[in-house]
């Protein structure tokens, strides 16, 4: 492997509508958790459903193209990098997260016209 990278592919469905926000430049920023589902045999041998949820996060004109494409329950194929954010909070409390941000997408479940 001559360069590493950080790339994320997940094919999945939306929790929910994205939520959407512009700033004072325009720039917009959308957000959503992306639902992953896999059947897998657990110990036992049985097939068992694992879902996982990744937080999403889109800026600017990839935002603009999940407003229009994402929907509850469609599924969507994305491509994005892994980005850890750290703050305080008011009380002094520290958190983290790990959230995918997005490069591109592609919807699956084509709307009919």
């Amino acid at each position: 492997m001559s360069t590493m990278r950080n790339s994320v592919t997940l094919i999945g469905r939306p929790g929910a509508d994205p939520e959407m926000k512009t700033f004072n430049n325009n720039n917009k920023k959308a957000r959503f958790s992306l639902a992953v589902s896999e059947n897998k045999k657990n110990a036992n041998g049985e097939w068992v459903n694992d879902t996982q949820w990744f937080p999403i996060v889109a800026w600017g004109v990839v935002a603009d193209r999940v407003e229009k494409n994402v929907k509850k329950g469609k599924r969507i194929a994305i491509e994005g990098s892994l980005h850890n954010n750290e703050w305080t909070d008011d009380k002094g409390q520290r958190h983290s997260v790990t959230e995918i941000w997005i490069h591109d997408l592609l919807p699956i479940d084509w709307e009919k016209e």
